[in-house]
C-alpha cells in the first residue's frame, strides 16, 4: 500500500471529514478545474487525478467515482456559512447589525470565483443528472434557511421583529441581498462587486427586510 493511500482518514466516508484533510483538498481543487473546463460529461477520473498530481489509484481510494467527486465538490460549500449564523444566534447586538453582518458575509460569499464556478458547473449537469441541483439547493439555499430561520425565530422571540413564516422571511432577506448583483456575476456579465456595491446592496437589503418585518 502507498503512503498516499495510508493518508486515508478513518472517517473518509464522511463528505465533512473528507474535505477538511490535505489530500482531499488537493483532489478537490484539481476536479474543480477539470470540471469547469470540461463539465461533468467531458472529465474523467484520469484527467482529474493527473490535474491533481495524485496517481489514479489514489483517487478512487478517496472517491469511488466522478459522482461521488462531484458530490463532495457540492458538500464543500455548505460549511462556510454556518459560523456567522453560529455567531449571530448568541450575539446581543441590534437585529439591524446583525442581518448587516449576515448579508455582508453571504454576499461575499456568492462573489467568490470559486463558488460561481460551482454554481455553474451544477447548473450545467443538473439537467442530465438532476440529483447534483437536488444536492446544492439542499445543501445550499435550503440549509441556509434554515439557519437565518433559527436567527429570526430567535429576533421574533426578544421582540425585535414580527412573528412570521421564518423560512420564506430567511429566503427573502437572501434574495434581497444578491438582487441586481447575483445574474451579472453567474452569466459573466459584469466585474465582480466592490466592496462599495456590496454595502450598498445589503444595506438596502437590511433596510427592505425591516419595513416588512421590524416589530
Amino acid at each position: 500500500m502507498t503512503t498516499e493511500t495510508q493518508e486515508l482518514p478513518a472517517t473518509a466516508d464522511d463528505p465533512a471529514q473528507k474535505t477538511d484533510n490535505a489530500k482531499c483538498r488537493q483532489i478537490l481543487a484539481g476536479a474543480r478545474k477539470v470540471f469547469r473546463a470540461k463539465g461533468f460529461d467531458g472529465a474523467s477520473m484520469e484527467v482529474i487525478a493527473k490535474e491533481a498530481g495524485v496517481s489514479k489509484g489514489t483517487l478512487y481510494v478517496y472517491f469511488s467515482s466522478k459522482e461521488a467527486l462531484f458530490e463532495a465538490l457540492i458538500l464543500q460549500e455548505r460549511f462556510s456559512q454556518a459560523e456567522i449564523l453560529r455567531e449571530a444566534l448568541v450575539s446581543r447586538a441590534d437585529v439591524k447589525s446583525d442581518l448587516h453582518r449576515i448579508g455582508r458575509s453571504y454576499l461575499q460569499k456568492m462573489a467568490n470565483p470559486e463558488k460561481l464556478s460551482t454554481l455553474r458547473m451544477v447548473v450545467g449537469a443538473a439537467e442530465k443528472f438532476p440529483q447534483f441541483g437536488v444536492l446544492l439547493y439542499e445543501a445550499g439555499p435550503c440549509q441556509g434557511r434554515r439557519d437565518l430561520g433559527a436567527f429570526i425565530q430567535e429576533r421574533i422571540d426578544r421582540g425585535e421583529l414580527k412573528d412570521c413564516d421564518v423560512e420564506l422571511a430567511a429566503g427573502q432577506f437572501f434574495d434581497l441581498c444578491v438582487a441586481g448583483v447575483l445574474r451579472r456575476m453567474l452569466l459573466n456579465a459584469g466585474p465582480k462587486p466592490s466592496e462599495e456595491e456590496i454595502e450598498t446592496n445589503v444595506a438596502a437589503a437590511v433596510k427592505v427586510f425591516l419595513a416588512a418585518y421590524a416589530a
